[in-house]
């Protein structure tokens, strides 16, 4: 009797390790695993189910594989982070910005606002902090803009631009998502197409959650339409401005080649042409930037907007004082932009600054920043 006791229960035992076997090679027949990143960066899908298989397969004739983080230079928000780490587990959002882009600083509140509807929901944002100047390879420097453009997502500090180069960008901002199967399914170069964009995110939202097996439907939040904007570019006529010799196109008073890397004596004409500027007093223009150490400097620019912006700096922070004039007046308090004060500006941090501000009041005007202090560093103006 005991025998035969103990072969029933031998049985029962057999039966269910035989069917949690079963369980356990069914569950892993539904799942599809990622594996480590190539030597190209390049992100490889090893999908292990059939179906998934052929979902893959059908992608890979259409899309590229997400590329890793590479060589970061620091971390925001996240002591570190690889894209390979969420690939198969949230839709990945990744942006190249850098923080004194204007364009980059107008973008910045649609993915704020993506951050806070969706994260929750299987977005992840990764800020790629791609610099144009070489201040804005300082940690500090990066962290104290996303601090101050209220950034919660992870940011990475790419100074080598070898993120940069993985994807073969070449704008600020841009902006790539990476669908649950690891491949960039959609790519959007400079501001707008925000309302496209969210429901691009919402979509691979659904495509993960039925992958998956997870959650309920996302809705579309529609924040973009909630956000809006302030800027109509079609009125916007004047291009961005260099005043670094390397992209210097717009001067219109250059005594010589001479005058780069060196001290010279530039005097202002009588009159400026529209989408130029000139320098007057005794500037160096270096590879990035202009700079003047002398007491007293001007820049006068010809614009064609509703806002004009700086990007400068005083060297190594200290405190330059300017007065902004606008067609040769004071510039009034419906004029006034941000950063300006009974019609003065004080630079000291490099950041980008915005000076005029015409409340939309798009048309062609005369600019003036008169100096009144030494040592200002300024490297491009732009428009809005």
């Amino acid at each position: 009797m005991r025998d035969k006791k103990r072969i029933i229960l031998l049985a029962v035992a057999l039966i269910f390790i035989i069917g949690f076997i079963v369980y356990l090679e069914s569950r892993k027949a539904r799942s599809v695993s990622f594996s480590s990143v190539s030597e190209d960066s390049t992100i490889v899908l090893e999908a292990e189910d059939v179906a998934a298989k052929a979902r893959v397969a059908e992608k890979s004739k259409k899309y590229e594989s997400a590329k890793e983080i590479s060589t970061p230079d620091g971390f925001i928000n996240t002591d570190r982070i690889a894209v390979s780490e969420f690939v198969g587990k949230k839709i990945i959002l990744v942006d190249f910005w850098t923080y004194s882009c204007i364009n980059c600083q107008r973008t910045t509140p649609y993915l704020n606002a993506w951050h806070k509807a969706y994260a929750d929901k299987g977005l992840l944002i990764l800020g790629v902090h791609t610099p144009e100047f070489d201040f804005e390879k300082n940690y500090d420097n990066v962290k104290r803009a996303t601090e101050k453009f209220g950034i919660q997502y992870p940011v990475i500090l790419d100074n080598d631009y070898s993120t940069w180069n993985a994807y073969k960008n070449r704008y600020w901002p841009r902006k790539y998502l990476i669908d649950i199967d690891g491949f960039i399914v959609y790519d959007h170069i400079g501001e707008g197409a925000y309302e496209e964009t969210e429901e691009k995110i919402v979509a691979l939202l659904n495509e993960r959650n039925k992958i998956l097996n997870e959650g309920t439907e996302v809705v579309l939040e529609g924040t973009a339409s909630k956000l809006g904007g302030d800027t109509d570019f079609s009125k916007v006529r004047s291009p961005e401005t260099y005043l670094g010799s390397s992209r210097i196109q717009f001067l219109a008073n250059l005594p010589s080649n001479d005058c780069f890397d060196t001290d010279c004596v530039f005097i202002a004409p009588q009159k400026i042409n529209l989408n130029t500027f000139a320098l007057s007093g005794i500037w160096n223009i270096k590879s990035e930037y202009a700079a003047s150490s002398a007491e007293e400097g001007a820049i006068i620019i010809a614009f064609s907007a509703d806002k004009v912006n700086l990007v400068a700096g005083g060297t190594d922070g200290e405190n330059v004082r300017a007065q902004i004039l606008l067609d040769g007046k004071s510039i009034g308090t419906n004029g006034e932009g941000a950063q300006v004060v009974d019609g003065f500006v004080t630079f000291n941090k490099h950041d980008l600054y915005n000076l005029v501000d015409l409340r939309g009041a798009y048309g062609e005007h005369v600019l003036i920043i008169r100096f009144l202090d030494p040592n200002i560093e300024a490297f491009a103006f732009t428009f809005g």
